[in-house]
């Protein structure tokens, strides 16, 4: 194989997996530098002085919205350019945006911050797709984009797990002086430990990821052929973006309640609910990513060109009595058994919403592709998912125990909707696969 980095030569499979590894290492982080934010909300506020409602931007606006949003326009970068540095540029970006939390002084500046937190973990999916899918066949892509979105799962179960050690290191530990830096307060630090190692991903990815050869490329890619390709697709798309939004949009509510769920329903301690809950994230998430890839390669090797958005739509169809289950259960035993099970079946769609993009889009077009459903699935998922939840616990039914009342509802809505959308789009899908196999998959 050629180290050229123009990406001359054809990789083996097992430089293929090495750079999977590499990139579900960067992925993991930028999960756990993007929810650390949560788990320091007291100490923060009590530093700072500042109120809940500003706090509320710091975790959702000043990252989501710049993070979806400048996903677009580095998609259009990552499809011109090699993808290995824009990487390599947002892993360090984010990783010393991340670090810097820790000298801010007052809210403008740590609200600066984490919208470089935001615009830096912007450029990893797009690019990091894009080179997936010059690494791997059609037929095994479905895997390896299980195995990097393995990343989700583990990131966010690590912040889960560690929350409660965290918790009580910043309201316990003591201040520490540190040379140059003076005084910093634990939760500071905090920010420094989880920041800062992501420069050592940025640089393994630099002198070890090699940029791909692009497959059936093009030296320019004609004005206006991205907008022409979506008018080209309309129902795959529209069936993709929608379908996989309501998913996600569950998904993000479950993920922001479950552990308040279980300490307001059965009078869990939140440490202990979050370390139930980070578990089963972790583990029970990044298996149900990989079974979800290999399911969905078998069936497109056994013919199924519609197969990614068959797995897709049996997730949201068995994650119904899941969650509506684990939201009415009479015991805790029962809740966490079926929140387990959740977290299983209820994660296949993960690496497949990926993989499914990118055998429909020409090579020269994925990054952006990409981009816009994440910027379409974060915006409603992220942004809708835990308020939707809170909507219907607060004006539904004015009453904080009724959590449980508003997670079934939203699932019971939700995710029907998400399966009767990914149903119409099944035949819609299968010909844009056959329209690009007959391209070449390109």
């Amino acid at each position: 194989m050629s180290s050229s980095p123009q990406g001359e030569g054809t990789p083996s499979p097992a430089y293929a997996w090495y750079v999977v590894a590499v990139l579900l290492a960067a992925y993991t982080l930028s999960f756990i530098d993007r929810m650390i934010l949560s788990l320091l909300v007291g100490p923060i506020r009590a530093d700072l002085g500042i109120s809940d409602l500003q706090m509320s931007l710091l975790m959702g606006f000043a990252f989501a919205i710049f993070y979806s949003a400048l996903g677009i326009p580095l998609g259009w970068l990552a499809d011109r350019r090699p993808r290995r540095g824009l990487i390599v540029a947002g892993i360090a970006a984010w990783s010393v945006m991340t670090a810097a939390c820790a000298l801010a002084r007052g809210y403008a500046g740590l609200f600066l911050t984490r919208v470089g937190v935001g615009v830096g973990e912007a450029t990893l999916s797009p690019a990091a797709y894009s080179m997936l899918g010059d690494y791997f066949p059609r037929e095994k892509l479905g895997r390896a984009m299980a195995v990097y979105s393995i990343g989700v799962p583990l990131g966010s179960g690590i912040a889960l797990v560690a929350g409660s050690l965290v918790v009580r290191f910043v309201t316990e530990g003591p201040t520490v002086v540190l040379p140059l830096l003076g005084e910093m307060a634990p939760w500071r630090l905090t920010f420094l430990w989880v920041g800062l190692p992501g420069l050592l991903v940025a640089a393994l990815v630099a002198l070890t990821v090699r940029e791909p050869k692009r497959l059936g490329e093009v030296s320019e890619t004609p004005r206006g052929e991205f907008v022409a390709f979506l008018k080209a697709h309309p129902a795959a798309i529209a069936a993709h973006f929608g379908g996989m939004s309501l998913v996600a949009l569950v998904m993000y509510g479950a993920m922001a309640w479950i552990p308040q769920f279980l300490h307001r329903t059965y009078g869990m301690p939140v440490p202990e609910a979050g370390l139930w809950f980070g578990v089963a994230t972790a583990a029970c998430g990044a298996c149900g990513l990989l079974l979800g890839g290999w399911m969905a390669d078998n069936m497109y090797r056994r013919g199924y060109r519609d197969a990614h958005l068959r797995v897709i739509r049996l997730n949201a169809i068995l994650l119904v009595p899941l969650f509506i289950g684990m939201a009415l259960a009479p015991t805790v035993g029962l809740a966490l058994g079926l929140m387990i099970a959740g977290m299983l079946l209820g994660t296949i769609h993960g690496g497949v919403a990926g993989a499914a993009l990118q055998l429909i889009t020409p090579n020269r077009l994925r990054a952006r592709m990409v981009a816009l459903y994440f910027l379409v699935a974060n915006l409603v998922g992220l942004g809708l998912g835990p308020t939707a939840i809170a909507l219907v616990t607060d004006v539904g039914f004015g009453d904080d125990a009724a959590l449980r009342y508003g997670l079934a509802i939203v699932t019971g809505v939700a995710l029907p909707v998400s399966a009767l959308i990914l149903t119409l789009g099944l035949k819609p899908f299968a010909r844009a696969v056959e329209a690009a196999e007959l391209r070449g998959g390109q």
